[in-house]
C-alpha cells in the first residue's frame, strides 16, 4: 500500500513537472521568431576600444565632449545651476504635459531670438521634451497624424542615424535629397537644390541647423538663403533639428541663422532644440519642440493636439535638467558664463582640427586635409574608406565608424601628432 501511494505521488509530481515544462515553453515560444538586431556600430566601436590594451590607443567614435585629457566635462556653469537648484530645496512635483514654463520660454528665445516674430505675436507652440530625440519623435508624431501633405520626410544623405529610425516609427515614409559630395568632401549644394526642386509640392524636409551629423559640412548664409526660397517656391514644410547651437561655430545666435532666417522668410517652421551638447547635459535628456503657428488661435489648437501626443508618451517630462538649463538661462551673469564656456568648447574642437591638419601636412601627405578645418562642429567626414578604417583600428588603435566619420573631440593635443601619423601611413 505504502509502495502504490508513493509510486502515485511520484507520478503526480512528474505530471506537476511536465505541467510546469510546458507553460514554460508556451511563454517562451511566444519570443520564438523575434529576430536578431544588428548591433549598435557606437556600442561595438566602444567595446573594442575597452578591449585593446595598448596604453595609446584613440576613441573618435564617442559622440560627447572630451576636454583636453580626454576626460568628461562638466561645465563650471551648469556646476553652479546645479548647486543653486539642490539649495533651493523645491519639491519634486510633476511638471506640466509642457515641461516647466521659465525654461521653455528661455529655449525658445534662445532658439529664435527675443526679436522673434513668432515669440512677439505669440503663435509660437513649444514644449519640453526627453532631449532632442524626444522632440523628433513628438514631432514626427504631430507631422504624421496633422500634416496635410504627404506622409513623407525627406533626409539629407547622409543624416544622423537615428533620423530615419525616429520618423519611421513615427509613421512617416523616409526619403532622402542630396546632400554630402564624397569627392569634394563638401556640400552637393547643386545636387540638394535639384533634390529639393523635384521632391513633390508640400513635402517635409528635414534640417540640420547647424554643425550636421555627421559630415560637418555646412551651408553658407548665401545657401540657406537660397535654400530657403527655393523651399518657399515649392510650399515645402521646413522641419530644423538644432542639436548643436552654440556649439558649432562658439556664437549662438550665429548657430541659428538658418531657422530664424527661415522665419522672418514665412516659413511657420518646426525646430528640436537639445541641450546635451551646448550644455553638457547629455544623461539630464533635456530638449524642446517647437512649431510656428500662423496665430494665437491657431497655436493654442495645435498645442492642445501636442499635449494630447505627450500624455500616452510619458506624461510630462523630467524637471532637474531642466531646471539646470532655466537657471543657465534666466540668470543674466550664468547664462553669459555659459555662452563663454559653451565658447571654449567650440574653440577648443576648432583648435584640434587645425592641429590635425597641420600635422598631416607637416608629415609631407599629400592629400588635400582642408576638408578638416573647413567643417564645423563635433564630427569630421575625413574621406577615409572603410578598409582604411579598419587599419586605424586594427594596425594603429584608433577607434572611429568605418564611414571615415571621427569625433573632434576624442583628438587631444597630447594624441594629434600620433592620430596624424597613424592616417598618414595608411593613406601615404
Amino acid at each position: 500500500m505504502l509502495s502504490t501511494l508513493r509510486v502515485a505521488s511520484r507520478s503526480a509530481a512528474v505530471r506537476e513537472a511536465n505541467l510546469r515544462t510546458v507553460v514554460i515553453a508556451r511563454h517562451a515560444s511566444a519570443w520564438s521568431k523575434v529576430p536578431q538586431g544588428p548591433p549598435d556600430a557606437i556600442l561595438g566601436i566602444t567595446e573594442a576600444f575597452k578591449a585593446d590594451s595598448f596604453k595609446e590607443k584613440i576613441n573618435l567614435g564617442v559622440g560627447a565632449y572630451r576636454d583636453d585629457q580626454g576626460k568628461p566635462y562638466v561645465l563650471p556653469s551648469v556646476r553652479t545651476a546645479e548647486d543653486k537648484v539642490v539649495a533651493s530645496r523645491v519639491d519634486k512635483e510633476y511638471a506640466g504635459i509642457t515641461g516647466i514654463p521659465a525654461f521653455t520660454s528661455a529655449a525658445a528665445e534662445l532658439a529664435y531670438g527675443s526679436d522673434s516674430s513668432a515669440i512677439k505675436d505669440d503663435r509660437l507652440v513649444i514644449t519640453q521634451t526627453i532631449s532632442g530625440t524626444g522632440a523628433l519623435r513628438i514631432g514626427g508624431a504631430f507631422l504624421q497624424r496633422f500634416y496635410p501633405g504627404a506622409k513623407k520626410v525627406y533626409l539629407p544623405n547622409p543624416s544622423w542615424a537615428n533620423h530615419a529610425a525616429v520618423f519611421k516609427d513615427s509613421g512617416l515614409e523616409v526619403e532622402k535629397y542630396s546632400y554630402y559630395n564624397k569627392d569634394t568632401i563638401g556640400l552637393d549644394f547643386e545636387g540638394l537644390i535639384a533634390d529639393i526642386k523635384a521632391a513633390p509640392n508640400n513635402s517635409i524636409i528635414l534640417l540640420h541647423a547647424c554643425a550636421h551629423n555627421p559630415t560637418g559640412v555646412d551651408p553658407t548664409e548665401a545657401q540657406w538663403r537660397q535654400i530657403s526660397d527655393v523651399m518657399k517656391e515649392k510650399e515645402h514644410f521646413a522641419f530644423f533639428d538644432m542639436a548643436y547651437q552654440g556649439f558649432a561655430s562658439g556664437n549662438a545666435d550665429k548657430d541659428a541663422f538658418a531657422p530664424r532666417h527661415f522665419v522672418k522668410e514665412g516659413h511657420n517652421i518646426a525646430l528640436c532644440q537639445s541641450f546635451a551638447k551646448n550644455m553638457g547635459l547629455y544623461g539630464e535628456r533635456v530638449g524642446a519642440f517647437s512649431l510656428v503657428c500662423e496665430s494665437t488661435e491657431e497655436k493654442k489648437r495645435v498645442e492642445s493636439q501636442i499635449k494630447i501626443l505627450i500624455r500616452p508618451f510619458y506624461s510630462n517630462p523630467p524637471v532637474h535638467g531642466a531646471r539646470i538649463a532655466s537657471t543657465i538661462m534666466n540668470d543674466p551673469k550664468l547664462n553669459e558664463q555659459w555662452l563663454g564656456e559653451v565658447k571654449g568648447m567650440a574653440d577648443r574642437i576648432i583648435e584640434m582640427r587645425a592641429l590635425l591638419r597641420k600635422n598631416l601636412e607637416q608629415l609631407g601627405s599629400k592629400h588635400d586635409w582642408s576638408h578638416i578645418t573647413s567643417q564645423i562642429g563635433m564630427f569630421a567626414y575625413t574621406g577615409l574608406k572603410p578598409e582604411q578604417m579598419d587599419a586605424l583600428a586594427t594596425e594603429h588603435s584608433v577607434y572611429a565608424t568605418k564611414d571615415g566619420r571621427i569625433s573632434v573631440a576624442g583628438i587631444t593635443s597630447g594624441n594629434v601628432t600620433r592620430l596624424a601619423e597613424s592616417i598618414f601611413k595608411i593613406t601615404g
